[in-house]
C-alpha cells in the first residue's frame, strides 16, 4: 500500500534542511513536495486556488474533520508532502517531519468510527494517509490564497462595484 504523509510548518522554518534530511534518510527527491503559502496577512475569508483544492479534496477525500483541519492549519504555513511505498518508511518520514518542527494537526472530536487503516494508531492517522502518490493533485511550490469577492469579478459598465 502506498501513503501519503503530510506535514505543516511555519513560514520561518528552513525546508531545504528539511528535504536534506528526508533524503538523508532515503527518500527521494521526487517523493518530497514543498509548498509555501502565499496568502495576504489578516484575510480571514480566503480561496484557494484550483490545485489546492484539488490536493485537499483527494488526501482527505473520506475524512471532512481532516480535510477541514489541514485546509485550515496550511494557510500562510509551509506544507512539506512526503510519498512512500510502506507504512515504516511513512513512520520515519513524519518522526523526521515531527522532529524537524512540524505543527500538530489536531483532529476535532467525535463520536463517529474512524476509518483508520489495518497497522496504524489514530495519532499516526493524523499526519499519515493510505493513498498513493497522483501527479494530478501535487500541491505546487507555492500555494495562493486570494480574497473572497462579494460583488462582480468583472463590472458590465461603469456602475458595476466589488462590493
Amino acid at each position: 500500500m502506498a501513503y501519503t504523509v503530510v506535514s505543516v510548518f511555519p513560514q520561518t522554518v528552513d525546508t531545504e534542511e528539511i528535504k536534506k534530511d528526508l533524503r538523508e534518510k532515503g527518500f527521494s527527491e521526487a517523493n518530497i513536495i514543498v509548498s509555501k503559502s502565499n496568502v495576504e496577512a489578516g484575510l480571514n475569508h480566503y480561496q484557494e486556488d484550483e490545485k489546492t483544492r484539488g490536493f485537499f479534496d483527494y488526501v482527505f477525500a473520506h475524512d471532512a474533520e481532516m480535510l477541514d483541519a489541514y485546509r485550515t492549519h496550511s494557510v500562510g504555513k509551509n506544507n512539506v508532502v512526503v510519498y512512500t511505498d510502506d507504512l515504516d518508511k511513512a513512520r520515519l518520514a513524519k518522526s523526521v517531519l515531527n522532529e524537524k518542527g512540524a505543527l500538530e494537526v489536531y483532529r476535532k472530536p467525535s463520536d463517529q468510527q474512524k476509518d483508520i487503516p489495518e497497522g496504524m494508531t489514530e495519532q499516526e492517522y493524523d499526519g499519515i494517509i493510505a493513498k498513493a502518490k497522483h501527479n494530478i493533485y501535487f500541491l505546487d511550490p507555492e500555494r495562493t490564497y486570494s480574497p473572497n469577492s462579494r460583488g462582480m469579478g468583472d463590472t458590465m459598465d461603469d456602475l458595476g462595484s466589488k462590493d
